[in-house]
């Protein structure tokens, strides 16, 4: 009799132990899987970035995220600033959005989509002279380089003004 008090609190302790163990959650599939997620995988990798000039002006790394359904760069400026953004692909709006935060306080909000190959995205600001429309594109070079082109109107797009155009060439 005294060796079954052990068996049975043995016994007691493995029973508890199996009811609570976690059940593996049912296997989901992969929520960001449609084409449309995929039409900024141009602009992943890690980068040199130059001027219209060839000078160097930064370096970024563009990479997938969460679960394949972000995007995130990481930019660093020759002078050592930094940056970041979140860009993601929102099917319920069927549109990219791009959220920048710089380390110089510039803090934008673009949206926009895939248009002849070129990802065009854009939004209002608040600027010294008032209210100011970002639009940057980025377009897929046929060397594998990208060209980014930031312009901004302060005349509710009549007019632009080029804010920064920058080569990205991929660093191995």
């Amino acid at each position: 009799m005294k060796f079954l008090a052990p068996i049975a609190l043995a016994l007691a302790l493995i029973s508890t132990s199996w009811a609570e163990s976690p059940t593996p959650a049912p296997s989901q599939p992969p929520a960001c899987v449609a084409p449309e997620f995929r039409q900024f995988d141009f602009w992943l990798g890690k980068w040199k970035v130059t001027n219209s000039q060839g000078q160097q002006v930064g370096t970024s790394e563009i990479s997938r995220q969460s679960e394949g359904c972000a995007i995130r760069e990481q930019w660093t400026s020759a002078f050592g600033k930094g940056g970041m953004s979140i860009n993601y692909y929102d099917p319920v709006e069927n549109k990219w959005h791009q959220d920048w935060v710089g380390g110089d306080g510039t803090i934008l909000h673009l949206r926009g989509n895939l248009k002849d190959g070129t990802m065009v995205l854009s939004g209002e600001g608040k600027g010294a002279k008032g209210t100011v429309i970002n639009r940057i594109t980025w377009t897929p070079l046929p060397d594998g380089k990208v060209r980014q082109e930031w312009a901004t109107s302060t005349n509710t797009g009549t007019t632009w003004k080029i804010a920064f155009v920058g080569v990205y060439e991929k660093q191995f």
